[in-house]
């Protein structure tokens, strides 16, 4: 089947995508903080959740190329920006004295400025890393090896995400515990990546298959602050 190799007007199916993936940032932010142990070792609260963002971000930028998903990574960083803001402005506020539980409010949502920061630092280099490695070797392949794409962005992507982001969220635990998580973290969502290619084949597939497009990014530029979402067509490769 021919597909389109550059995306025209944002589709509903885009949308929905777009729309799950900071879904599921947002609450990663949320509960990241609620550590939990399993067999002696510890691990973030957001473990079974995000690495799902960096499954959407692979077919956001394999299916719609890298311009498309640079938006959708700034509407979660403005979603998530929009949380914490709101979240301090309400814990600021005085409390009536009927309501018994505002340390708890405070437990779970006063660290989550801190946690946005770190995730929005760690996910602006970690996504913008991971969106351009997986654009770049699509090239490179003529389309081909999806797998590599979508396992060798993971591994360097995650390297800067998952680095930045322990170091700062989690620097008030102790350096061995620190390093810990790290590592566990690294290796989780790098083998998360790895068990879930062929769930992501098969919606990679199925996206371009309704959408009619597989998107090459030749011809742009990869600066993460630029806005411009349009291609143009029969631009060459730079």
């Amino acid at each position: 089947m021919n597909y389109q190799k550059y995306p025209t007007a944002i589709s509903p199916l885009f949308v929905t995508i777009a729309a799950l993936f900071v879904c599921f940032l947002m609450i990663s932010n949320i509960i990241v903080n609620r550590l939990f142990t399993f067999a002696g070792l510890i691990f973030p609260g957001d473990f079974f959740l995000f690495p799902l963002t960096y499954i959407f971000g692979d077919i956001l930028t394999e299916v719609y190329g890298f311009k498309r998903s640079r938006l959708v990574i700034w509407l979660g960083f403005l979603a998530n920006i929009i949380m914490a803001i709101y979240f301090s402005f309400i814990l600021s506020l005085p409390k009536p004295s009927e309501l018994t539980n505002s340390d708890a409010f405070n437990q779970v949502l006063g660290s989550t400025p801190r946690i946005v920061i770190a995730s929005l630092i760690a996910y602006f280099f970690g996504e913008f890393t991971n969106s351009a490695v997986i654009s770049m070797l699509k090239k490179r392949t003529v389309g081909k090896y999806l797998w590599m794409r979508t396992i060798g962005s993971t591994l360097v992507g995650q390297v800067v995400d998952t680095g930045l982001f322990s170091l700062i969220a989690f620097t008030y635990l102790p350096f061995p515990a620190l390093i810990q998580i790290m590592v566990l973290s690294y290796i989780y969502k790098v083998g998360y990546e790895i068990l879930a290619t062929p769930l992501t084949y098969a919606i990679v597939a199925k996206v371009k298959q309704i959408e009619k497009v597989d998107t090459f990014d030749y011809g742009i530029s990869y600066n993460p602050v630029a806005l411009d979402i349009e291609y143009k067509k029969g631009s060459k490769d730079q």
